[in-house]
């Protein structure tokens, strides 16, 4: 997926990096807003698509390695501070500097919705993993739960003191996980619809959780260069990552298996075992201050932005601990965890219950003064061969993999 080389903008330094170690290599740095880019998001299912936000109040999409704006969405009034794709990369929201959130149908090119209630701007997001919810953290310290098809809100979690700076939905979809500013991460039940468990352990700012892929295991990162491992059966400590020569943990991700964790840093991604705590490997990567990380088959994708541009780097998981070749036959515990695993299945239970809770708060204003939104497709082709991939019946990561060949 080296795709094509990147402009000419890429500095001399991180090429010679990339020659001399391999293992990661600057894939492209190029203008993405008319204004500074404030937030962006890979999607998480296929690694291959990107979308970004900015001061320019635009939703901008792109293909990993290609450096064209596949569409642009108009809408927001505001500066856009976060995004995020669906599922199955099928929608994207985007959330405003004054709290109002809209969710695009991408397929369709169409705006599906416009949510506000947020006092203040947004900081994170995640679509439910039934794909009916969405849950947004603020900077006025509030958890929202959504119903998309209703436009509503469901339920107001609070509990933080400072900004939710990350939140995710567990593989059941039975939980939220945040991170606050304030040091704090959280557990939060929504059948019950309140707390379930806090975590005090970080010395810094929570920047970022995330759900093991199969067991009852939950990670956290912070501006205090740990990573803590939370068994979610005995909401005990598992085990934390070392300090020492480490820069604060600015977005994490588990791999595909649930065999390692990915930690973006400062220049630098981490790979943590937990059972026992381990550094399997650190990758020295010039991306700065890195905004997000996916893995698509064989490589990790990082992005991060700098002024109006955008920078795309990839690292060869075949040369990386413990996912490498020359590692492929060191024992591995993993995956033999008596640790309970999430149900997959969707329980009966939890709509029922998660709709009970509050009743949906519906904007009363009639019109949305957003609702005036405008969709920018540059070359339809491209399009429709990342965002309607059920026109030829390829997923999105083969019509992104077909588009970047050409």
């Amino acid at each position: 997926m080296r795709g094509p080389p990147g402009p000419s903008s890429s500095s001399s330094s991180s090429s010679k990096m990339a020659s001399s170690t391999r293992r990661s290599w600057r894939l492209q740095d190029f203008p993405a807003h008319a204004s500074n880019v404030n937030c962006l998001s890979l999607g998480h299912k296929s690694g291959r698509v990107l979308v970004t936000g900015g001061d320019d109040k635009k939703v901008n999409l792109w293909a990993v390695g290609k450096q064209n704006c596949i569409m642009s969405l108009s809408g927001h009034t505001t500066p856009i501070e976060c995004v995020r794709f669906g599922q199955t990369e099928d929608l994207v929201c985007a959330g405003s500097q004054t709290g109002a959130l809209k969710i695009w149908d991408l397929e369709h090119a169409k705006l599906a919705r416009t949510l506000t209630g947020h006092k203040l701007g947004i900081r994170c997001m995640d679509f439910h993993p039934y794909g009916e919810y969405l849950a947004s953290g603020s900077l006025d310290t509030a958890i929202k739960l959504w119903d998309i098809r209703k436009k509503g809100c469901i339920f107001t979690y609070k509990g933080h003191d400072r900004t939710v700076n990350s939140l995710k939905f567990s593989p059941d979809g039975q939980w939220i996980a945040s991170a606050g500013e304030e040091g704090m991460v959280k557990l939060w039940d929504l059948r019950a619809g309140r707390q379930l468990r806090e975590f005090s352990e970080h010395k810094g700012s929570a920047t970022c959780v995330e759900f093991h892929p199969h067991e009852f295991l939950l990670a956290s990162g912070s501006a205090d260069r740990i990573v803590h491992f939370w068994d979610l059966e005995s909401f005990q400590l598992v085990s934390s990552t070392e300090q020492a020569n480490a820069s604060p943990v600015r977005c994490i991700f588990f791999s595909q298996d649930g065999e390692c964790l990915f930690a973006g840093c400062q220049d630098v991604l981490k790979v943590y075992g937990w059972e026992p705590a381990q550094t399997f490997d650190a990758v020295p990567v010039g991306w700065g201050k890195i905004q997000d990380i996916a893995v698509a088959q064989n490589q990790l994708i990082g992005a991060g932005f700098h002024a109006s541009n955008i920078v795309v780097f990839v690292c060869d998981l075949k040369k990386i601990s413990p996912l490498g070749n020359e590692t492929s036959n060191s024992p591995f515990s993993y995956g033999n965890s008596l640790r309970k695993s999430f149900s997959k299945e969707r329980p009966a239970s939890l709509k029922k219950h998660t709709m009970d809770v509050k009743t949906i708060e519906e904007d009363k204003s009639g019109t949305d003064p957003e609702d005036d939104v405008t969709f920018e497709i540059p070359n339809v082709t491209e399009y429709r061969d990342v965002f309607q991939p059920t026109r030829s019946h390829l997923n999105t990561k083969d019509q992104v993999k077909r588009l970047m060949m050409h």
